[in-house]
């Protein structure tokens, strides 16, 4: 990864215009400059198809894409689809996911999720956020993964720890919560962005913009950040 030069983050000549834009011009210039770094963000998450997809994501919820991957070749060699999942001992699911966190809720969660996969939507994922979100263990963070992923269709922007903590070193937010989080990134940026800043914000807080000791010298926006080399 290249290195950049260390600069303080405050105007300079090459800056200066940044720090003269209001609020809504600097998030696009953010969301630019990721999108330059990761033009086709895609999830870390292993799958295949959208069902594979869609139990990796609700597996995902406070648990590494990394600790997931482990777990899930196991799970779908037994249960490859959503009606052997709905089928499933959930004894036998908790056991081949017990090294995620919370596995005995998500075991229940993912199985309720194929029986309504099932019973409501005829066996393939809705289209539609608000029906994704009747989905057991898809709160409104996964539902706007699995839209974006599987369909590229952006209806929100996803805020994640990756996305609140670089939104927040940014100077985007000041809000904790991740619904307000979303709803303050909406209104700052167009909805052309949403899509590549929600995948390109991910992989950056995870690879550069980390919570300890983050890349600094490494980081494309280091030239405009309020918080760069003072974290």
């Amino acid at each position: 990864m290249r290195i950049k030069k260390a600069l303080p983050s405050r105007p300079t000549k090459t800056n200066w215009g940044f720090f003269k834009m209001d609020k809504k011009e600097k998030a696009e210039k953010v969301a630019l400059l990721l999108q330059k770094e990761h033009p086709f963000p895609k999830t870390e998450l292993v799958h295949s198809d959208e069902y594979q997809l869609a139990v990796s994501v609700m597996l995902s919820a406070q648990t590494t894409d990394k600790k997931v991957n482990q777990v899930t070749p196991a799970l779908f060699a037994k249960f490859p689809d959503w009606e052997a999942l709905a089928s499933a001992d959930i004894n036998e699911v908790a056991s081949l996911i017990r090294q995620v966190n919370f596995y005995k809720g998500k075991a229940q969660r993912i199985i309720g999720a194929a029986r309504t996969v099932l019973s409501l939507y005829a066996g393939a994922l809705p289209r539609d956020m608000t029906k994704l979100m009747k989905l057991p263990g898809v709160a409104r963070k996964s539902a706007n993964v699995i839209m974006q992923e599987l369909w590229g269709i952006a209806e929100g922007i996803v805020v994640d720890t990756h996305v609140s903590r670089v939104s927040a070193r940014l100077g985007l937010t000041s809000k904790k919560d991740p619904k307000k989080i979303e709803e303050e990134l909406m209104n700052l940026l167009s909805k052309k962005y949403w899509r590549n800043f929600s995948g390109s914000t991910v992989l950056h807080g995870r690879y550069v913009c980390t919570a300890r000791k983050p890349k600094c010298g490494e980081c494309v926006l280091n030239e405009i950040c309020p918080s760069a080399y003072k974290v």
